[in-house]
C-alpha cells in the first residue's frame, strides 16, 4: 500500500460495489459472497461501518479474528476494502458506562440505546473512546494489502442539546463573535429582552415557550457542522498518521436534518462521498440524482468524488418503497458517472435477515443470486469498463445554481412569513427544469468565481454576505445573465435584515425594490399577465430600472410587476417575486437560457445529456427514461455496444448510450 496514490485506490478506473457486513452472517457465506462479488465485477467494499460492538465487546477487550479474516478473504480474491471506523454506532456497554454521552433532544428528552447514532459528538468520553478504537483499526490494518482508503464514520448529522453542546457552543461562540456586543448585535437579542452579559447565560436552542431566536439557531447548526467536523478531523489525523498513501473519506448524506456544511467539509477530506436517495419515484428520482450528483461534484470542488451509496432494487416516496423497474439501477448510475462519480457502490452487498434495515434493497437480495435485482448488478458490473475511458474527461457545464448551506439551515426557522419558503423545494425546481432542457448544471458559491458561466440561477438564497453581494454584481456588469427568485439576499450572514427594501443584496443588480412581501393563503392563486397564474407568494415590486415581463391580474396587485428583466451593465438580471406555474416556469428558464446563449442538449425530451471532455475527446451520456425508444444526432463509438454511430444513435426505452467523438 505504501507509496499509492490516492487515486484510484481499486486499481481500477471505477469503484464498483457497496457495503459488506460480514458480522450479520457465518462464514460459509462470506465465501460464497466474494464468489459472486467477483463474478458481479465488485472490486471494493465497505467493512466495518457499524461493527464497534464485534470489535470491542467489552471496555479494552478487542476481537479483530473476525476482521482479520474476512479482509484476508476480500485480498485473496482481489477485492480491496473501503475499510470504515465504526463510530456511528457506540456499543450498549458504552451507553451504559456513559449516559452523559447519550444525545439530548431540544425538548430535554435523553434518548437511549437502541438504535444508531446514540451519541453526543460534543461528549468528551465519546470522543475519546472514537478515537481509541479508531486507533486501534490504524495500527492493526494500515499496511493491510486489502486496504484501499479508509471510511470515517457513517453520515455524520447527529446533533445533541446537552450541556456539553453547550460548553462547545460557547466557546464556539467566543471564537466567532469575540465578545458578546458582537453576539448581541447579530443576535438582535435587544428584541425579547435577551440580552446576554455573560457566556455561560447561552445555552443551545432548547424547546422553549414560543418561536427560538433565529440567529442562536442558524449559529448553531453551524457550530453542529464545526464540531461534528472536529471529530472526523480528529479521526482522519489519526489514520493519515498511519499510512498517509491510504485516501481517507467519509459519505454525506443530504436532508434538511443534517447539519453540515458538506462544502467546507470537502476540503478537509481526500475525496467526496456521496449518499444519494433520491425523493419520489417517478421522473422525479432521475430529477433528484442528477442534482445530488451535481451538488457532490460542487462539494469536491474539481477533486475526487464517488458514489458510496445508493439503492439497489427500490425508491422510496413517504415511506413506501417501490421497486426500481428493470434497466433503471443503470440508468441511474450512470447518471452519476456522467456528472462525476469515480464509480458506483450501493448500500448494501446481500440483504440483511433481520434488523431495523432488513427490507432495504441490496445488491444480492432475500432471494439470492438467482434474482432479477442481481442480474442487473452483474449487468452493471460488466458495463462500467466499457465506460471506464469517459473518466478523464470533464463535465461541461455553462449554468449555475447558487448553493448555500446556511440559508437551507436559516430557511428552517420557525419565524418567517410564510411555511412555504421552502430552500430544497426551490433548489430542485430551478435544477429540475434545467434537467428538463437537458442542460448540465454546476452549483456554485456566489461568492466565488462565476466567470465560467453563462447564466447563474439563484433561488430562495436567503443570506447573502457582502462578498456574494460584489460578486454577483461584477459577474452581471461583465455580461452574466443572472435570474433570482423570491426571498433571495433578503437578509446577512448572521440572518439579519439588509434594509431599505428587498432583496436588499441584490436591489441594484436587479433594478427594483420590494417594498412589502404578501404571502398568499394555502391553495389561493394570483392570475398573471399573459393568461397564467402563481401561487404561495407575491411581493409589491417597485421598478428601479428594471421593465415588467409579466404583471399580476388579479388580486390587491394588479397591475404591479411580477417577472422583471433589467439591463446592467452588459448582462441581465430577471427577478421573480412569486412562485409560477409549471408552464411559465419553464418558459422563462428558456427565456433566459436562450437570452444566455447555452446550448441545450438537443436530445428529444425524456433524455438526459451530459457531456465530459478532454482535449479533443468528448463522450456525451445520453440516458433515455421514456418507455420508447429515442433517437439522438450524434458521431462516434457508442461505448455500451461497441458500435460505430453515424449521423444517429437509436437508444432503446429505458436504455443508455454513451458516444466517445473525437474532435471539438
Amino acid at each position: 500500500m505504501r507509496g499509492q496514490k490516492h487515486w484510484p485506490a481499486t486499481g481500477d478506473r471505477w469503484c464498483f460495489g457497496g457495503d459488506w457486513n460480514p458480522e450479520q452472517w457465518p462464514e460459509p457465506v462470506w465465501r460464497e459472497d466474494v464468489s459472486l462479488m467477483r463474478e458481479a465485477g465488485v472490486n471494493l467494499v465497505s467493512v466495518g461501518v457499524f461493527s464497534w460492538s464485534w470489535l470491542e465487546p467489552e471496555p479494552g477487550r478487542y476481537t479483530f479474528d473476525w476482521l482479520d479474516r474476512a479482509l484476508e478473504l476480500l485480498h485473496t480474491t482481489g477485492i480491496r476494502a473501503n475499510l470504515a471506523t465504526p463510530t456511528a454506532s457506540p456499543p450498549p456497554w458504552f451507553s451504559l458506562a456513559h449516559p452523559d454521552a447519550l444525545p439530548v433532544r431540544a425538548d430535554g428528552v435523553r434518548l437511549r440505546h437502541g438504535s444508531r447514532d446514540t451519541y453526543c459528538v460534543a461528549a468528551p468520553a465519546y470522543r475519546s473512546a472514537a478515537r481509541s478504537i479508531a486507533q486501534r483499526l490504524a495500527d492493526r490494518y494500515a499496511d493491510h494489502p486489502a486496504l484501499a482508503m479508509w471510511h470515517i464514520h457513517n453520515e455524520y448529522g447527529t446533533g445533541c442539546h446537552c450541556d456539553h453542546a453547550a460548553v462547545g457552543f460557547r466557546a464556539w461562540l467566543a471564537a466567532r463573535y469575540g465578545d458578546l456586543t458582537a453576539l448581541n448585535d447579530a443576535w438582535g437579542t435587544a428584541f425579547w429582552g435577551q440580552h446576554y452579559s455573560d457566556w455561560a447565560q447561552i445555552e443551545p436552542p432548547r424547546a422553549t415557550q414560543y418561536l427560538s431566536n433565529p440567529h442562536q439557531l442558524l449559529d448553531f447548526r453551524r457550530y453542529l457542522s464545526d464540531e461534528l467536523l472536529a471529530a472526523c478531523c480528529e479521526q482522519r489525523d489519526l489514520l493519515r498518521r498511519a499510512n498517509p498513501d491510504a485516501p481517507v473519506t467519509t459519505n454525506f448524506p443530504v436532508g434538511a436534518w443534517v447539519p453540515v456544511d458538506h462544502r467546507r467539509w470537502a476540503a478537509e477530506l481526500d475525496l467526496v462521498a456521496l449518499d444519494a436517495y433520491p425523493e419520489g419515484v417517478g421522473i422525479e428520482a432521475e430529477q433528484q440524482t442528477a442534482l445530488l450528483a451535481d451538488l457532490a461534484r460542487h462539494w469536491a470542488g474539481g477533486r475526487p468524488w464517488l458514489l458510496m451509496e445508493q439503492s439497489p432494487g427500490g425508491l422510496g416516496e413517504h415511506g413506501v418503497q417501490v421497486s426500481k423497474a428493470p434497466g433503471r439501477m443503470a440508468r441511474l448510475s450512470t447518471s452519476h458517472l456522467a456528472r462525476g462519480s469515480r464509480g458506483v457502490m450501493f448500500f448494501q452487498w446481500r440483504a440483511s435477515a433481520a434488523g431495523a434495515e432488513q427490507y432495504h434493497s441490496a445488491m444480492v437480495p432475500h432471494a439470492g443470486p438467482a434474482s432479477r435485482i442481481f442480474a442487473e448488478v452483474r449487468e452493471l458490473g460488466a458495463l462500467l469498463p466499457r465506460l471506464a475511458e469517459a473518466e478523464v474527461g470533464a463535465v461541461q457545464a455553462e449554468v449555475g445554481i447558487g448553493w448555500d448551506a446556511a440559508s437551507w439551515w436559516a430557511l428552517q426557522a420557525p419565524h418567517l412569513p410564510s411555511p412555504e419558503l421552502d430552500y430544497w423545494a426551490a433548489l430542485s425546481r430551478a435544477h429540475a427544469a434545467l434537467w428538463t432542457e437537458q442542460v448540465t448544471t454546476d452549483f456554485a458559491d456566489l461568492a466565488g468565481d462565476l466567470r465560467g458561466y453563462r447564466l447563474i440561477l439563484i433561488p430562495s438564497h436567503y443570506l447573502a454576505s457582502d462578498a456574494v453581494i460584489e460578486t454577483v454584481r461584477n459577474y452581471v456588469a461583465g455580461g452574466g445573465h443572472l435570474v433570482v427568485w423570491y426571498f433571495s439576499g433578503v437578509a446577512d450572514q448572521a440572518g439579519r435584515v439588509r434594509l431599505g427594501g428587498y432583496p436588499g443584496a441584490f436591489r441594484e443588480v436587479l433594478g427594483v425594490r420590494v417594498t412589502e412581501f404578501q404571502p398568499l393563503p394555502a391553495a389561493t392563486n394570483v392570475a398573471l399577465t399573459g393568461g397564467t397564474e402563481a401561487t404561495r407568494w407575491s411581493e409589491l415590486v417597485q421598478l428601479t430600472g428594471a421593465q415588467p415581463v409579466l404583471r399580476y391580474a388579479s388580486g390587491p396587485l394588479t397591475g404591479e410587476p411580477a417577472v422583471t428583466r433589467h439591463r446592467y451593465g452588459e448582462g441581465t438580471a430577471w427577478y421573480v417575486s412569486t412562485e409560477l406555474s409549471d408552464d411559465t416556469y419553464h418558459e422563462l428558464v428558456r427565456a433566459a437560457l436562450a437570452a444566455a446563449g447555452v446550448d441545450r442538449g438537443g436530445a428529444p425530451p425524456g433524455v438526459e445529456v451530459v457531456e465530459r471532455r478532454a482535449d479533443q475527446q468528448r463522450w456525451r451520456f445520453l440516458l433515455n427514461h421514456t418507455d420508447g425508444p429515442a433517437t439522438v444526432p450524434a458521431d462516434g463509438v457508442d461505448l455500451v455496444t461497441g458500435a460505430t454511430v453515424t449521423g444517429a444513435v437509436t437508444i432503446p426505452a429505458g436504455g443508455l448510450a454513451v458516444v466517445r467523438s473525437d474532435g471539438s
